[in-house]
């Protein structure tokens, strides 16, 4: 990955003013503007309100016509629910802002929370598994959490039913995070309503995602991914060879986190992801030492990548002609499929400078023509 392409992936500095926040969120919160074209749009523009003044333009640019920023009105109803529901906004290079989390290129910028924000200075662990866990499974759950917990480490994990419940139950005393799909205001599945409400006591409950959105599938990947960010390891209980535990692990793995499985019986279904990670060189689980003994050792985090120069306020960037961007928007169409692609891979492919690259891909982004996925993965849209 180059330096020109890793320069751009985070704002140099969080927001310090409520109006700042505000139109970070009012950004984040516009039409087909996800995390990485977030980044991308506050180095471009070096301010939200830059970013915002400048979408319709862009948009247009693109192809898009009508594009409309998220209006205020929406905006004003969400921190108005955030407030009933006791949420606080947690910006990305704020003092309490996980610095795991902080490293991913989609990091998210802004996060709902709920509950003591000091747990997530400590570290942190993540258990998950299958939803239809078995007896068996969920009393090792309720083993590793306990005892990791009584150890110093907070688990992580998203609140499913379970393995992340048995989890969150056995570290409810120690600190435990949930991290949900949808908004931090909604209980998923509502048989965790009385979990969720007793998690913030001594722990946090956290999401990206707007207040009162009711989770759907595609908000699991995205969920998963900040589950992964935010843990040293990964610890797989029970999970089925094709679901959304494995997804995690994918995750961890691109994220440079540990993985490990505990094993299972090779008849049982629920067993087989685990099993297949320990054969393609995740750790094996028997205990709490186990996960103790494979962590890393702990390194200083990584130094926030510089700010780009800015261009004088009487230069404005240097564009390209229509056909010189259709030309550049087909050569990536043309290299792109269904199956995800890592961005930094397809700049590295197609020769050409990141600072073209990019925003075409945000061009494209905005035209709903492609898909960026958590990891720093982008596909295209079949139509």
């Amino acid at each position: 990955m180059t330096e020109e392409f890793t320069s751009s992936t985070h704002p140099p500095l969080p927001p310090t003013t409520e109006d700042i926040r505000y139109s970070w969120l009012r950004l984040l919160r516009s039409r087909r503007v996800g995390p990485v074209t977030f980044h991308r749009l506050i180095a471009e523009y070096n301010s939200a309100q830059n970013a915002l003044d400048a979408l319709p333009e862009v948009a247009r640019e693109a192809g898009v016509t009508g594009y409309r920023i998220c209006p205020s009105p929406v905006i004003d109803a969400e921190i108005k629910a955030a407030k009933a529901a006791k949420a606080r906004l947690l910006c990305l290079g704020d003092v309490h802002y996980p610095s795991q989390l902080a490293q991913l290129k989609d990091a998210p910028p802004l996060l709902w929370v709920k509950g003591d924000t000091a747990r997530l200075q400590s570290p942190i662990i993540a258990l998950v598994g299958a939803r239809n866990a078995s007896s068996l499974g969920t009393r090792m759950a309720r083993a590793l959490a306990h005892d990791l917990g009584s150890q110093g480490y907070i688990i992580v994990s998203g609140l499913a039913r379970g393995i992340d419940t048995a989890a969150h139950l056995a570290s409810l005393d120690s600190g435990t995070i949930a991290v949900m799909a949808g908004g931090v205001d909604v209980i998923y599945p509502t048989q965790n309503t009385g979990l969720a409400q007793d998690i913030p006591q001594r722990g946090l409950l956290l999401s990206e995602q707007p207040m009162g959105l009711t989770p759907q599938a595609r908000h699991f990947p995205s969920r998963n991914r900040i589950i992964s960010g935010l843990a040293r390891a990964v610890v797989v209980v029970e999970a089925a060879a094709k679901s959304g535990s494995l997804i995690t692990a994918r995750d961890a793995l691109d994220q440079g986190r540990e993985v490990l499985a505990v094993p299972g019986h090779p008849f049982d279904a629920r067993a087989s992801g685990c099993n297949i990670l320990i054969r393609d060189g995740a750790q094996l689980v028997r205990n709490s030492d186990d996960v103790i003994a494979a962590l890393p050792p702990v390194q200083a985090p990584a130094q926030a990548p510089a700010p780009q120069q800015m261009l004088p306020l009487d230069r404005p960037p240097q564009r390209r002609s229509l056909q010189e961007t259709a030309a550049l928007h087909q050569q990536i169409l043309s290299r792109l499929g269904p199956s995800p692609t890592a961005e930094d891979q397809l700049i590295r492919d197609m020769a050409a400078p990141a600072r073209d690259v990019s925003p075409a891909l945000t061009d494209l982004e905005l035209d709903g023509k492609i898909t960026r996925l958590a990891g720093g993965l982008v596909s295209r849209k079949l139509r």
